[in-house]
C-alpha cells in the first residue's frame, strides 16, 4: 500500500512539474542544436535553433484521427528525462559502410480532452532532428488518421530546393506520382506548388549559413507515404496525406490501425551544407535489417542496359546475348533486360540467356510492370506480382533459371496499401534470393536498411528523359547538381547515368568527364550504366579501364565544395582508394581550390575534359595542398588517388 502511495505522489509531483514547466530543451550531444517543445493554447508546437540561433521557427505537432483530435485541447502529463540513444550498423548500400548514431531522446506524454493518450518522441542527433509520434493505448479496433498538423515553419527569407508532387492518374499511361519532375531552385520559402499535390521529400532549405533537409524515414506498413502540403502561407509547410486515388486497387489510402501505433520519423538533417549532404539520419532512423533476409545473399553492382538507347526493340535474344558480352567486359556484375522480354524472348530462351551469362560472371536482372488497376500500361510481364500466389510463383520460378533481381515499374502512389504493396513484395523477393530495383515509384525512405535486397529505386527524373526529348538534355547539367543535396542524400537513386558518346536525336549538353563523375557522385546499390558496346569503343583505354574497376558501394563519402544548380565536388572512399569527381553545372567555366595534402605519397590520376569536343585527357597530379582544377562549362572531372 505504501508503494502504491509513493507512486501515486510521484506520478502527481511529474505531473505538476510538467504543467508547470512552459518549455522543454531536447540539445543534441555537442550542443549544437536545441528543439524546445511547449504547448500554446493546448496545442503542442516544437521550434528548432542552431549554436542558439533559432533556424525554425514555431511549427505544429498533432494528429487528428477519425475518433479522435490530438492536436487541441491537449495537456502535457509527464516528460522524460533525456535519455542517450546509441546505435552502429553497417550499411553496403550507403554513401557510407559503417554507421554510428549518437542521440538525446525525449518523450512527452500528452492526453486530449477525452483523455486519450498520445506520446511525442523526440531525438536529437549533431546532424539534425527527428521525431514521431505514438498511441500507447491498446485498442483491437482499427483507428484511421484523416490529417496530420506536422509543420515545418521557416522564415521568411529562407530559400528552398523542392520536387512539385505530380497529380495522382496524369502523365503517360496515368502512371503519375512517380517523383520524376524537376526541382524548383533557390525559390523563396512560402512558395506554393504549381499542383494541389503539393512537393515531396527530400525538401532543402538554407537560412542564413543553415541548411535544413525535411523528409521521413522508418515508413512500415501501418502508415502512408506523405508529402507537403502545396500551401504554405508565411513559410510554414504542413505535411500532407496522398490524393484518395492513390491507393492498391479497391483499399485505403490513408493510415489505419490497431493499438498501440507508431508513425514513421518525421527528420530534418540541420548544419553546413556539408554535414547535411554528408548526413545518413534517413538510415539512422529506419528500421534494422529484418532478420529473415541475410544481406550476404545481395551484391552491389553495375550493370549494361540496352534499353536506354536502343529502347524496346533491343529486347531480342541476340541483342541482350551482346550486352552480356558487354557486361563481362566490362567486369560489370549484371546485365538488366527490360520490357517485353517475355513475348520477345521467352521463359526457356531467357534461361538459356541465364545461363550463357553465368559462364561470363554475369547475373541477369529481368523487367516487370507492377500492374493492377492504377495504370494502363501494356509493357508485359503484367499481372505476375499483385496476386501474392501468382508473385511467389513467379519468384521461385526465376530463382530457378538462375536470375538474380527484378525491375518492377509503373507503381501507383504513396496510400498506405500502395506502401503495404512495396514491402510485401520486397519481403517475398528476398524469399528466392531475388533482388529488387522499383521505377517509377515513390521515395524509398530508408527501406534499404530494412530490406537489404532493395538495391535502388527511381523516384527521379532520370538518364531516360535525356533520351526522350530536348528540353530534359539542356536542363540535365543543373539538375545533376541539384540532387546530391536533395533526392539522393538518403536514399539509392536509380538515375541510371553516364552516356559517353551520342545519344540519337539529342543534343547532349554535358562534357564526357561530366557525364564520367556521375556513377561516382550518385550512390545506387545498382549503377544501370547509360553507356552501349559500340559507345565504348570509341573512349580511350584509360577511361575504359576506370570503368572496368569502379567500385560498386563505398565506405565512406566527403562533400569537399559544392552549391544545389551549381556544382558538386564530392569524394567516395572504396577499399584503399578515394575517387573525387566533380561536375559543373553551369555555363561559365569554374575553377575550384581544395586540399590534397591528406593524400601525400600517394598517386592521383586526373580524367578530364580534353581540348576537342567530348575528348578526355589524363593527368598524374602530386598531392599537394593547394590543388586547383577548372571545369569546363557543363564539365567535370574524376581523380583516382591510391597507392604508388
Amino acid at each position: 500500500m505504501k508503494n502504491i502511495l509513493k507512486a501515486v505522489v510521484l506520478l502527481l509531483a511529474v505531473t505538476q512539474t510538467a504543467s508547470a514547466q512552459s518549455q522543454y530543451q531536447v540539445n543534441s550531444p555537442d550542443k549544437s542544436l536545441s528543439v524546445s517543445v511547449y504547448l500554446k493554447n493546448k496545442a503542442l508546437f516544437y521550434t528548432i535553433s542552431r549554436n542558439a540561433e533559432k533556424v525554425l521557427d514555431q511549427s505544429a505537432l498533432g494528429l487528428v484521427r477519425a475518433d479522435q483530435d490530438f492536436s487541441k485541447n491537449l495537456s502535457l502529463l509527464s516528460v522524460s528525462k533525456n535519455e542517450q540513444v546509441k546505435d552502429s550498423y553497417v550499411l553496403q548500400n550507403s554513401k557510407r559502410l559503417n554507421h554510428e548514431y549518437l542521440a538525446q531522446k525525449r518523450i512527452f506524454h500528452l492526453q486530449n480532452a477525452a483523455s486519450k493518450k498520445i506520446d511525442v518522441i523526440f531525438q536529437v542527433s549533431n546532424d539534425g532532428v527527428a521525431f514521431r509520434y505514438y498511441f500507447p493505448d491498446r485498442d483491437t479496433d482499427t483507428k484511421q488518421l484523416i490529417e496530420e498538423k506536422t509543420s515545418f515553419h521557416f522564415f521568411a527569407n529562407a530559400k528552398a530546393w523542392m520536387q512539385p508532387m505530380s497529380v495522382a492518374k496524369t502523365g503517360w499511361e496515368a502512371t503519375n506520382p512517380s517523383y520524376e519532375e524537376y526541382y524548383h531552385k533557390d525559390i523563396a520559402v512560402g512558395t506554393a506548388a504549381p499542383t494541389a499535390a503539393g512537393w515531396v521529400y527530400p525538401a532543402l532549405f538554407n537560412y542564413k549559413n543553415t541548411w535544413l533537409l525535411v523528409s521521413e524515414t522508418g515508413l512500415d506498413s501501418n502508415y502512408c507515404a506523405t508529402r507537403l502540403q502545396q500551401n504554405s502561407a508565411g513559410g510554414n509547410y504542413q505535411i500532407g496525406l496522398p490524393d484518395k486515388r492513390e491507393a492498391y486497387t479497391g483499399q485505403n489510402v490513408n493510415p489505419e490501425s490497431t493499438l498501440p501505433w507508431y508513425t514513421p520519423w518525421r527528420i530534418i538533417a540541420i548544419g553546413s551544407l556539408k554535414t547535411v549532404t554528408e548526413s545518413t539520419l534517413g538510415t539512422d532512423l529506419a528500421y534494422p535489417a529484418k532478420s529473415n533476409i541475410n544481406p550476404a545473399n545481395f551484391q552491389m553492382g553495375k550493370a549494361s542496359w540496352s534499353w536506354i538507347v536502343l529502347k524496346d526493340n533491343s529486347i531480342t535474344y541476340d541483342i541482350q546475348k551482346k550486352y552480356i558480352d558487354f557486361a563481362a567486359d566490362m567486369h560489370w556484375e549484371y546485365c538488366l533486360i527490360d520490357v517485353n522480354w517475355d513475348r520477345n524472348i521467352g521463359y526457356e530462351k531467357m534461361k538459356e540467356l541465364a545461363d550463357y551469362a553465368k559462364q561470363k560472371n554475369v547475373g541477369l536482372l529481368l523487367w516487370y510492370n507492377s500492374a493492377g488497376e492504377w495504370n494502363t500500361v501494356k509493357y508485359t510481364p503484367k499481372n505476375k506480382l499483385n496476386n501474392r500466389e501468382e508473385r511467389l510463383k513467379e519468384f521461385a520460378r526465376l530463382q530457378e533459371m538462375g536470375i538474380k533481381g527484378v525491375k518492377i515499374d509503373f507503381f501507383g502512389g504513396d496510400g498506405q496499401s500502395m506502401i503495404r504493396y512495396y514491402l510485401e513484395i520486397f519481403e517475398d523477393a528476398a524469399k528466392y534470393n531475388l533482388s529488387v530495383n522499383c521505377h517509377g515509384a515513390t521515395l524509398p525512405r530508408g527501406w534499404q536498411r530494412t530490406y537489404p535486397n532493395l538495391m535502388t529505386m527511381e523516384s527521379i527524373k532520370g538518364m531516360e528523359f535525356i533520351t526522350f526529348e530536348q528540353v530534359n538534355a539542356n536542363e540535365e547539367p543543373l539538375h545533376a547538381t541539384t540532387i546530391p543535396f536533395t533526392r539522393n542524400v538518403f536514399d539509392p537513386m536509380d538515375f541510371t547515368p553516364m552516356n559517353l558518346s551520342k545519344i540519337p536525336n539529342i543534343n547532349r549538353k554535358t562534357t564526357n568527364a561530366f557525364e564520367l563523375a556521375l556513377p561516382v557522385i550518385f550512390q545506387s546499390g545498382v549503377q544501370h550504366l547509360a553507356e552501349s558496346p559500340e559507345g565504348m569503343a570509341t573512349v580511350p583505354a584509360y577511361v575504359k579501364s576506370f570503368l572496368q574497376t569502379f567500385p560498386a558501394s563505398w565506405q565512406d563519402t566527403r562533400l569537399i565544395d559544392g552549391y544545389p544548380g551549381k556544382f558538386v565536388v564530392m569524394a567516395r572512399k572504396a577499399g584503399s582508394k578515394w575517387y573525387i569527381a566533380g561536375i559543373n553545372g553551369e555555363a561559365n567555366a569554374k575553377t575550384i581550390n581544395f586540399d590534397l595534402a591528406q593524400y601525400q605519397g600517394k598517386k592521383a590520376t586526373l580524367i578530364t575534359d580534353g581540348n576537342e569536343g567530348l575528348s578526355f585527357t589524363k593527368t598524374e597530379l602530386s598531392a599537394n595542398a593547394d590543388f586547383k582544377i577548372s571545369m569546363k562549362p557543363y564539365g567535370g572531372f574524376v581523380i583516382v588517388v591510391e597507392q604508388k
